[in-house]
Order: C-alpha cells, then sequence, then structure tokens
C-alpha cells in the first residue's frame, strides 16, 4: 500500500495512515477489514510476534471460544471470513437449556421458536481471529506492524501519534484502541474505567461426553454459579463440549489443580449426568472475572472497542457479540465521513458512534451483573421465586421469543455490515 512519511511536531519522521488500529484480536481485526474495504490506508499494531494463520491451527479444540450470535455471523459474512471458518469448526447450536441446580426451575430456548436457522455458534476465538487474518495481511489497504507495542501516544493538530517501541512514529487522524480489557492505550489516552470484580474466576477446558450434545447449549447454576457445556463438534464427534464454570478464586484453584479424571467426574456430576460420564481432554484455564466499563469511549481523534471499552461476565456469551458491533459501527460512521471527505476523527462524529453503543453495551453489563446477584442469592425465598419464574417463563412463547431475539443481536438500529 501507498503510506505517507511526514514529520511530527518533535522533528522524527512518520508514516502516516488514514486510521490505526492497535490490537490484531477478533474486533480489531474486523475493524480493520471494514475500514480497508472501504478504501481508507490502515495501519494495524499488534504486541504478539505473529499473526495467527489458518493453515497453521492445530487439530485439537482451543480452550477460548465464543458463542456468536446471527448478528455477528452476518458481519463475518459481509466480511468473507465465515466461509473459512465454516470449512473447518464451527458448531451452531439450535436449542439452549438452562436451570437451577438448586431448585426445580428450568427453561428452554429453541431456534424454531426465535424463527431462526440456529440461536448462536460455537466457534474457538482463534478460528475467527486467523480466518479475519486471512482478510487483511495481504490486503492492499492494511500495514501491519506485529511485535511490536505502543510507547507514548500523543497529540497533534491533524490527529494522533503513537510511538512504537522500536522508535518508529505513525500518524492519523483516528487511533482506535482494540488492545483488550486492560488497555495501555486506554491508559495513554487517559479514559478512567469503572472496574467490577465479579469475585469468581472462569475454568474452561474441552471435554468430550458420553452421550452427543444435540446441537444444544446447556448451562447450569450450580450453587449459584453457571456451568456452561458448550456444544463443539470434532471430525463429525458432536460428543465434545467447551466448559466455562465461573466460580469463586478458591474453587477455581481446587478444579485446575484436579487430575484429568477427577474433574471429569466432578463436570458430569455438576451436570446431573445429562450428557453421560465426562472426560477431560484438555488442562483446565482459570479466567479472574472483572466487568470493566470505560467513562467513555472516545476523545478527538481517538475511539475504544472491545474490551477496551467494557469487558462483560461470560454468563450470557456476549462480549465478542458486543465488541464486533462497536466495530461495525464506529466502521459505519468513520466510512460515511471518509467518503464524503468530512473529518472522520472529528470529537461529534466519535460521539455519534459512542451514543449508539453505550446504552446497549451498559445495559447487557447490568443484566449480566443482576443474573450474578440473582443465582448468588442463597435466601430460601429468593430461591422459590426465581425457580418459579423460570419454570413460568417457560411457558411463556412470546415472551420467550422476544428474549430471543435480543439474545440473537437483533437490537436497536444495526449497521448495514450486520443486516
Amino acid at each position: 500500500m501507498t503510506t505517507t512519511e511526514t514529520t511530527t511536531a518533535n522533528g522524527p519522521p512518520a508514516t502516516t495512515f488514514d486510521a490505526l488500529i492497535v490490537g490484531n484480536g477478533m474486533v480489531g481485526t474486523a475493524l480493520c477489514a471494514l475500514l480497508a474495504d472501504a478504501g481508507m490506508r490502515v495501519g494495524l499494531v499488534e504486541a504478539q510476534p505473529r499473526p495467527l494463520i489458518l493453515d497453521t491451527l492445530g487439530e485439537a479444540p482451543a480452550p477460548r471460544v465464543s458463542a456468536l450470535s446471527p448478528v455477528s455471523v452476518r458481519l463475518l459474512e459481509h466480511l468473507g471470513a465465515w466461509p473459512a471458518m465454516a470449512q473447518r469448526r464451527v458448531t451452531p447450536y439450535r436449542h439452549m437449556r438452562v436451570w437451577d441446580a438448586d431448585g426445580s426451575g428450568e427453561i428452554a430456548f429453541s431456534a424454531d421458536e426465535a424463527g431462526v436457522a440456529a440461536l448462536g455458534y460455537i466457534v474457538e476465538n482463534n478460528l475467527t481471529t486467523a480466518a479475519l487474518n486471512a482478510r487483511v495481511l495481504d490486503h492492499l489497504g492494511v500495514t501491519t506492524f506485529y511485535g511490536k507495542r505502543v510507547a507514548a501516544l500523543q497529540t497533534s493538530a491533524t490527529g494522533r501519534w503513537l510511538k512504537l517501541d522500536d522508535g518508529r512514529t505513525l500518524g492519523a487522524p483516528l487511533v482506535i484502541a482494540a488492545d483488550g480489557a486492560r488497555s495501555a492505550l486506554r491508559d495513554m489516552a487517559e479514559i478512567d474505567v469503572v472496574e467490577d470484580d465479579m469475585h469468581q474466576h472462569a475454568v474452561v477446558t474441552t471435554v468430550r461426553c458420553e452421550r452427543p450434545h444435540g446441537a444444544t447449549a446447556r448451562q447450569a447454576f450450580v450453587n449459584g454459579q453457571p456451568l456452561a457445556f458448550l456444544p463443539l463438534t470434532v471430525a463429525g464427534d458432536e460428543r465434545y463440549c467447551s466448559i466455562v464454570w465461573s466460580v469463586a478464586p478458591e474453587r477455581a484453584r481446587e478444579l485446575e489443580a484436579m487430575t484429568p479424571e477427577a474433574l471429569g467426574e466432578t463436570l458430569g456430576a455438576a451436570l446431573e449426568h445429562r450428557l453421560g460420564e465426562v472426560e477431560v481432554c484438555d488442562r483446565a484455564y482459570r479466567l479472574p472475572l472483572v466487568q470493566r466499563h470505560a467513562r467513555r469511549y472516545t476523545a478527538p481523534n481517538f475511539a475504544l472497542v472491545g474490551d477496551a471499552a467494557h469487558s462483560i461476565h461470560p454468563l450470557a456469551g456476549q462480549g465478542v457479540n458486543l465488541g464486533l458491533m462497536d466495530a461495525a459501527v464506529l466502521a459505519e460512521e468513520v466510512v460515511a465521513a471518509f467518503k464524503r471527505g468530512a473529518p472522520w476523527g472529528d470529537a461529534r462524529l466519535l460521539k455519534r458512534f459512542e451514543r449508539r453503543r453505550r446504552a446497549d453495551n451498559a445495559a447487557m453489563l447490568k443484566l449480566m451483573k443482576g443474573f450474578k446477584t440473582l443465582f448468588d442469592t442463597r435466601h430460601p425465598g429468593v430461591l422459590l421465586a426465581r425457580n418459579v419464574g423460570m419454570s413460568s417463563l417457560d411457558r411463556l412463547v412470546p415472551l420467550k421469543r422476544t428474549i430471543m431475539r435480543q439474545a440473537t443481536g437483533e437490537r436497536g438500529r444495526l449497521p448495514a455490515s450486520c443486516r
């Protein structure tokens, strides 16, 4: 691609772009593809030394997965990434069952009731990132900087400058932080974040069950703590599941230290043996859970997307879907300004992006915290009420259909890339 060399206020030469994105995860790479496809010159900076490539992914399932909503899948189809993903390992789930292991409350959702082909798709994060990388690595509008960290963020009259740890300087009218929940770039921009420690760790691993999952995502609240068995299909075998169990930190350490046999027995019992015996196929990984929400998403010539703006409890599997929607909305606003020759790093334009996304993200964060609080409560009256409530809701199909529509991502005004 053609880049421009200019001089910063302090003198050193800099390479300039139309936009700079820091972070080569799913959200940052999707945003990079959206901007580059619109004709913008994009620089993509990533601390990891090399990109994930589809042909180098292992045969065994990776431990970190996401439940991609149909709306997110439409975005990935728009970007041309979905076919490569579907050829490898994508597991649609048409049913979802949620129950309270402390009582009798249970609710079931189905794609038929929602009027969709699938409620969602369980996909390994590595696969999504690698498929998006395939779209941007050879793109004429993209220049990548792997194995590079941002040493400083500077402001000028025309935009922002990034000083990299190798001494290079990059400039653009718009810099976007997609560098995760502990975003260094967010700190450099002096944007505060509200943190809410969930006092839980997520234990994740991959298992093979005695019985097939039947394209069903299952979630049990065991002592008030959510255990998810998310369906995976490996080489045509539908007995695999990805596990996410959010538990107290001390319990997480116990689970992590168990032998595979003991952990399998524990998981099977916690799921009430609904899928029979459970065999653990990988080590258990432990991830502390902290919800974060930036006090603002934007500043002049600067924006946050994905986990850099908000990170959420994995209870409903909505984190990456919120981030991909951030990318789609920001791209829609920026590209519209770029095509009409307006300043796409303008603070007022970026505020439109923030208004379109902040309320939806805040509502989902509050909902997840509310669910956690509800199921953490051990009071007998609350226990009875939530079990009766779940069973009653299961019989209210129109209300369930509304809930499912929200969960599939059909909320508010969708960007054109997601329709």
